[in-house]
């Protein structure tokens, strides 16, 4: 799994110009699924990201998670995360699962994120989403599990 995670004021998705998931303070996470990806990734993942220290304390040094800020959390699927642009001009996006299987392991990363206690908000799988942030700091992280786990 590939998830892009920032740090934000506030964020929203929009699907058909309706909004389907909105947050404020908390973090905005795009996570795309790869083909190899499993259910033990997702928690592992999920529980890596609820976790982070990337909120600042009152030193403004970033030393609380979502779960001691009591923050939110926005997650979008993102399947082009997996586009590999090394070779032509068109990325390939033969390493990301199938829209089965990443939709069930997007579910069950949701799914985990609940179970910490996090209010969650999501996108639509698979629709054409407008996604608003607003990027506090800006902080923006990239986890690979393929190299974190």
């Amino acid at each position: 799994m590939r998830a892009v995670i920032q740090r934000v004021s506030k964020g929203s998705v929009k699907v058909e110009d309706k909004i389907c998931g909105e947050i404020g303070q908390g973090l905005l996470v795009l996570l795309g699924v790869g083909k190899q990806d499993t259910a033990q990734e997702a928690s592992l993942l999920a529980d890596k990201i609820c976790n982070l220290r990337v909120f600042e304390d009152d030193n403004g040094l970033m030393n609380h998670s979502l779960l001691e800020t009591g923050g939110e959390m926005l997650v979008v699927s993102q399947f082009t995360l997996f586009g590999d642009c090394r070779k032509g001009r068109r990325p390939s996006y033969s390493a990301a699962a199938p829209p089965e299987k990443a939709k069930q392991l997007y579910l069950n990363f949701v799914e985990e994120i609940k179970k910490r206690g996090v209010t969650t908000a999501t996108g639509e799988f698979q629709a054409m989403m407008d996604v608003t942030l607003i990027n506090n700091g800006p902080v923006t992280l990239l986890i690979d599990t393929e190299k974190t786990f």
